[in-house]
């Protein structure tokens, strides 16, 4: 890849801003693409944004910043007012610096404050030494595959990208781009009907990465890949409504322990099966107030698959082992010989299942040869 660095004023990067949020963000005098497709979304906190526009404002040097020069033919055109390219006009893509980007146009466009004080109310002097101050970059061209990689190297530091983030970048195209309207921008669609079901946020990319690793079975970049092409994220999109209303038919009372479940995977196995959902309301209540189970959000997917992992059964305690092993006198009950308490492990003596509870009297001492053999059974 060819790299040149070069030093730009904020004068120029922000002539012709303009932020569409949705569909594009172009500077530079319409010649700078600052969000590509395979860039995240804006995800500066206040703080954060506060503190590019402090440091431009103390003459302190930002980082560096990357642009990528462009084909012809790969430029992202926003139709802007005004806003018309001569022939033979090189034109960029920001590939490292955007969240800086973004964050000093929106300030010179007047779009937030630090301090009290827009742009606009700054004294002449200062408003020239924002616009005077320059920003150092490099302009690198390449092919794809070049700038991908090179993206990814850059994007070891700062606000660091996700693993989403980062797929983003290499299966960018027309099914990405469809995919970010459903689940990628702040109130999406895919935001508005799951908030109290799915963890993360939209614009780091959680929702998508939840509903491509739940349709995928975990296999998300061989999704991604077969559909990088494909002209719409219909599939994608019609999957994660029927999950969500399947949760909200199935389980008709909506606790907070139902944030964060994986209930992609049971749709998947569970979704032709019938349930009552009055009996398995009923019979959450129950175990919602069983102190022996620890994991309450598990709940959700014991009644489902009737495996009693998720609930995280509560352990005897190190108490309660002394005192059974002291009342047997160290004999395994299954196989009548005499261990070691650290060769041995506690067992119900009336299962959880069957409304035994962990406590003193439930509690007996096996070899950990007869308890693996019953816990198999």
């Amino acid at each position: 890849m060819k790299i040149e660095l070069k030093e730009i004023t904020i004068r120029e990067v922000s002539n012709g801003y303009i932020n569409t949020y949705d569909d594009g963000v172009i500077g530079f005098g319409g010649k700078l693409n600052i969000r590509p497709k395979y860039q995240r979304e804006y995800v500066y906190k206040d703080k954060q944004r506060d503190a590019v526009i402090e440091t431009v404002k103390k003459d302190f040097p930002l980082n560096v910043m990357y642009w990528v020069k462009n084909s012809d033919d790969t430029f992202e055109v926003i139709e802007v007012p005004k806003q018309k390219l001569k022939t033979g006009e090189n034109t960029y893509e920001v590939m490292d610096g955007q969240q800086r980007t973004i964050s000093i146009c929106e300030y010179v466009a007047g779009n937030f404050s630090l301090n009290n004080l827009y742009f606009h109310n700054l004294q002449d002097v200062e408003q020239k030494q924002i616009l005077d101050y320059k920003l150092m970059i490099y302009f690198c061209e390449g092919n794809d595959k070049e700038k991908l990689d090179w993206f990814k190297t850059i994007n070891i530091a700062g606000e660091k990208l996700t693993d989403q983030e980062l797929r983003n970048a290499i299966y960018t195209g027309t099914w990405l781009t469809d995919a970010k309207k459903y689940f990628s921008k702040n109130g999406c669609a895919a935001y508005n009907i799951a908030k109290d079901y799915v963890n993360g946020t939209p614009i780091r990319q959680d929702y998508l990465e939840t509903t491509i690793d739940w349709i995928s079975k975990g296999e998300i970049e061989d999704y991604m890949s077969k559909h990088q092409h494909k002209p719409n994220a219909n599939e994608l999109w019609l999957y994660f409504q029927n999950v969500i209303n399947w949760v909200k038919v199935i389980f008709t009372n909506y606790r907070k322990e139902m944030k964060g479940v994986s209930f992609g995977v049971l749709y998947n196995d569970y979704k032709d099966k019938e349930f009552d959902a009055k009996k398995l309301e009923i019979e959450i209540t129950k175990l919602m107030q069983d102190e022996d189970v620890t994991k309450k959000s598990g709940i959700y997917e014991f009644v489902i698959t009737r495996n009693e992992k998720y609930l995280n059964i509560r352990a005897f305690t190190d108490k309660q082992k002394r005192e059974a092993f002291e009342r047997q006198k160290g004999i395994c009950v299954k196989c009548k010989v005499a261990f070691e308490l650290s060769e041995m492990e506690a067992d119900h003596i009336t299962p959880w299942s069957k409304g035994g509870k962990t406590t003193t009297e439930n509690c007996q001492m096996l070899c950990k040869h007869d308890n693996r053999i019953k816990s198999g059974k």
